[in-house]
């Protein structure tokens, strides 16, 4: 695994200027069920658009808690690679591994970075490419937007969630996410807990207003995340980038993938998911209808 400006990922995480992601999902560990598997199955279901993973290779960029890995471990692929810069995100992933699918050798989890090219020359390609709210906080985004492309077979899907670019919002959220990682430790709480307790209290408000329990998504399992680990990543999650849906979509169209599926987060600060088909030279299209068929769908 390749060295970054800064010393490496400790380096970084000393210099504040990169959120220990994986010592989050270790906390995630303690709460994860059947419950949260079910639904992180149902998550991969969705943006794949298949039932099962038979006979599908999955490489899982930025792995974090493991668990999506594990989801594709679930739906039955041939075999899963997981990969993630954080070595505590590389902990955790080992730890799924023990827990439901001790030795195992269809699913490999390994440290390394999707701007390390010398490491991801070492990979193949593989059917289907997994990289969910992970490559916005590689600190190069079109770049490890290429590097991605590269690991997808032919005919091979691509699957990934993106942070929606707000203009001026999402800029003054690079510069909370920016103090959060540059200050100390102890005092996190304190100084950033009130943002996340005025956000609830505004949606706990619109609850009411429609009728609905307060607080009800705290009770949910969305892709079998938790919300409260959910909040220190999003206030901690540095470096950040962002991108709208054309953004995203143009660069890989330009780079020979047809847009299959897009489920966008109606504009708001979340991620947009988008899945790709990766086309053969043959079926490549170049007379703009899948460029403006894309705008339409996020117009």
């Amino acid at each position: 695994m390749s060295k970054r400006a800064g010393g490496g990922h400790a380096g970084e995480i000393a210099a504040g200027n990169r959120f220990a992601f994986g010592k989050n999902w270790l906390r995630f560990l303690d709460v994860l069920d059947e419950t949260r598997i079910d639904a992180a199955v149902a998550s991969v279901r969705k943006l794949t658009g298949l039932d099962t993973l038979a006979g599908k290779r999955l490489l899982d960029i930025g792995s974090g808690s493991g668990l999506f890995s594990l989801a594709a471990m679930r739906l039955g692929a041939d075999a899963v690679l997981s990969f993630d810069y954080d070595p505590e995100s590389v902990r955790c992933g080992l730890e799924l591994k023990a827990r439901f699918f001790p030795g195992n050798d269809r699913w490999r989890i390994v440290e390394g970075s999707v701007l390390d090219e010398p490491f991801l020359g070492t990979l193949g390609t593989f059917d289907i490419v997994y990289s969910w709210g992970v490559l916005h906080h590689t600190g190069d985004m079109y770049r490890a937007f290429a590097n991605t492309a590269a690991l997808v077979a032919p005919s091979g899907l691509l699957a990934i969630a993106i942070y929606n670019d707000q203009g001026w919002k999402s800029r003054a959220w690079r510069a909370v996410k920016a103090a959060y990682c540059r200050t100390p430790e102890v005092l996190r709480p304190l100084l950033f807990s009130p943002i996340a307790i005025l956000f609830e209290l505004k949606w706990m408000a619109g609850d009411l207003v429609r009728g609905r329990t307060p607080f009800s998504h705290w009770r949910s399992a969305a892709r079998g995340m938790n919300p409260w680990i959910d909040w220190i990543d999003w206030l901690g999650g540095y470096p950040f980038e962002v991108a709208t849906p054309e953004a995203v979509f143009d660069f890989f169209h330009t780079n020979g993938f047809r847009l299959e599926r897009l489920t966008t987060c109606m504009g708001g600060y979340g991620n947009n998911e988008f899945t790709f088909f990766q086309e053969n030279r043959s079926e490549r299209r170049n007379d703009g209808m899948a460029s403006a068929c894309a705008r339409q769908r996020v117009s």
